[in-house]
């Protein structure tokens, strides 16, 4: 069985993604020091706790596990909070991420999965091939561009190979009901349009509804989180087996805006939902939209679950059964 290092594994996507290598044959170890990650996530395999710029614990874990590849995770990643925290996000999402590869290649581990964003793109015209310029608007965008860049030179220096995933805007939650999406304080759209319905705020915030866009408010790409999923499994599998580092777009190719969403989450639940609106976050593009045939055409991945009445539906389900669950409060605070 092939042994995988995780890190940030206990978090949304990570945890996902264990839950698909688990079944794919492999063996998820996860590193993650639950600043944002939860316990009850890590179901699949083996938790360290510890972090990724802890170089002797890195090398301890690759040792241990005999690890064979890396999928690396961890990292800050609003972009509202980087735009007002920038030595946050650099400390972490970079300084950080040089220690763990530096330990990677000091105990012989040649692939890396990383995962980067569609904020290394900035404000262009839609659908993004991975070809357009890579202008990020926001640290958060530029700390992932700066790895990115980082695994290309280590990679034509050291032999490491990697492949730099390009999500758009994860949602969703597993549709056994095993796994779902909570963050402290929570930023993402659909779990904050949920929110309201079940309570836990008044309203959703709605920021800009200026911008050149069929309704004035902001347009991404919503692409489930099992779907990204498979897409690490896919892009483990393309290293192992030979393929060459490369960079991919995930997404569906389809592009929702903000009202249209906060929309799907009222017919789902049958809840009115109330719309508070504001002015632009810095940071923020107008349109981010994938073009993903290249994943296709190389991985073989596309979006499956990622309609968006299926994204709000498994959403819906796995937010409304855990706010009853007993002890959750405690779980994810």
């Amino acid at each position: 069985m092939h042994r995988v290092l995780l890190t940030g594994g206990a978090g949304y996507v990570g945890s996902h993604t264990a839950k698909r290598l688990a079944k794919a044959g492999f063996e998820p170890v996860t590193l993650d020091n639950l600043s944002s990650g939860h316990l009850w996530a890590v179901k699949w395999g083996p938790l360290v706790k510890g972090d990724i710029a802890d170089q002797t614990l890195v090398r301890e874990i690759v040792a241990q596990y005999r690890i064979e590849a890396v999928l690396h995770f961890a990292a800050h990643a609003s972009v509202g909070e980087s735009m007002l925290a920038p030595r946050k996000y650099f400390k972490n999402n970079v300084t950080g991420s040089m220690r763990l590869l530096d330990a990677l290649l000091d105990s012989s581990v040649k692939h890396v999965i990383f995962s980067s964003t569609c904020a290394v793109y900035g404000p262009q015209n839609c659908p993004l091939k991975e070809g357009h310029a890579l202008n990020p608007m926001n640290p958060y965008g530029d700390s992932k561009l700066m790895i990115e860049r980082a695994l290309r030179w280590y990679g034509e220096a050291h032999g490491l190979n990697s492949v730099s995933l390009r999500y758009f805007n994860a949602a969703g939650a597993d549709p056994d009901g095993e796994l779902g999406e909570v963050h402290e304080p929570e930023t993402h759209l659909i779990p904050r349009a949920i929110g309201a319905v079940l309570g836990s705020r008044d309203s959703v915030e709605v920021y800009g509804t200026d911008y050149r866009t069929k309704d004035g408010t902001a347009v991404r790409d919503y692409t489930h989180v099992t779907d990204l999923a498979d897409a690490h499994v896919l892009a483990l599998q393309h290293l192992l087996e030979g393929g060459k580092s490369d960079a991919f777009n995930l997404g569906t190719g389809r592009g929702h805006s903000v009202l249209e969403v906060i929309e799907a989450v009222e017919r789902i639940t049958g809840e009115r939902i109330l719309p508070r609106f504001a002015a632009r976050r810095a940071g923020d593009p107008p349109s981010l939209v994938a073009d993903p045939s290249k994943a296709f055409d190389i991985l073989g991945w596309r979006a499956e679950f990622s309609d968006l009445h299926e994204i709000v539906t498994t959403a819906w389900d796995w937010h409304s059964s855990w706010q009853q669950a007993p002890g959750n409060v405690a779980a994810v605070s």
